[in-house]
């Protein structure tokens, strides 16, 4: 069977680039699908931090050490000691701790796991991802906090109804803003880790050097340099937030806080986001 093919007139045959292709069916653009909500992202993020063993007992743990530090105010803190301020102290200390692994756990899980592959291919914009995480961090830790004014406003009504003693409420509603809101920059320097170094084992060790190893020394330093004493409020950020946790905050202790969150909270926590959003997910 032979065929036949049809060149136009004032068509040289074998010049092909003179031959118009028969025009196809028309394609119909498909519809733009809608963004996730941000809501649906943030309650994903949420149950992603809770999900695993790991975030599971670390939630449980704030419960448990929260019990266990109220216990052990009742049973072994002197009896003119039992007021609502040595409840809260005691129960604080715990907290300090889990609270910022919560917060370095969520955001290394995506690398340390391999979770991003799956997150980012489903929610392709980075930043909306690590606002939700960054929503959910702040979440657990006001909640977390009130969950242990609870505890502790508990444990200060049975342990004075065992001593005998009077009840004393020495913790007002501006020195516990205040406490719940340091304890929320800690969670905040927990989670400036792990987006800056987007791995678990090093995001934790770098928090307790900051938490722990930096204080130390800093107070060494103070202690024998007159220069690094007065220079002190204006650069250690660990310094710069202890008022908070005294009701102590002035205007100047207000300075020393913006100031040094600027640098070791809000300059550190830029470059991780501009890593995060241009750095290969593998």
């Amino acid at each position: 069977m032979s065929t036949t093919t049809t060149v136009p007139a004032g068509t040289t045959p074998g010049t092909a680039s003179h031959v118009r292709p028969l025009a196809g069916p028309a394609r119909a653009d498909r519809p733009v699908p809608a963004p996730i909500p941000m809501g649906r992202l943030v309650a994903v993020e949420a149950r992603k931090s809770f999900d695993t063993r790991s975030g599971l007992w670390l939630l449980a743990g704030i419960g448990i050490l929260a019990l266990l530090a109220t216990a052990a105010t009742i049973l072994w803190a002197p009896d003119d000691q039992l007021t609502y301020e040595q409840f809260a102290s005691a129960i604080g200390v715990p907290m300090a701790i889990i609270l910022p692994i919560i917060a370095v756990l969520s955001v290394t899980a995506e690398w340390s796991q391999r979770n991003g592959l799956t997150t980012f291919t489903l929610v392709p914009r980075r930043s909306r991802v690590i606002t939700a995480k960054l929503i959910v961090t702040v979440a657990v830790g006001v909640v977390s906090m009130l969950l242990a004014g609870a505890i502790g406003a508990l444990g200060n009504v049975v342990g004075t109804a065992v001593a005998g003693t009077d009840l004393v409420w020495n913790v007002g509603v501006l020195e516990l803003g205040g406490i719940i809101l340091g304890n929320v920059l800690g969670m905040l320097v927990g989670f400036m880790l792990g987006v800056l170094l987007r791995s678990s084992p090093a995001a934790i060790v770098g928090y307790f050097v900051y938490s722990f190893v930096l204080p130390g020394l800093a107070e060494l330093l103070a202690q024998t340099q007159g220069w690094f004493a007065d220079l002190r409020p204006w650069v250690d950020f660990n310094f710069a937030t202890t008022p908070l946790f005294n009701g102590a905050m002035t205007p100047a202790a207000w300075a020393h806080l913006g100031v040094t969150g600027a640098v070791w909270l809000a300059l550190p926590l830029a470059v991780g986001l501009w890593a995060v959003l241009r750095s290969e997910v593998k």
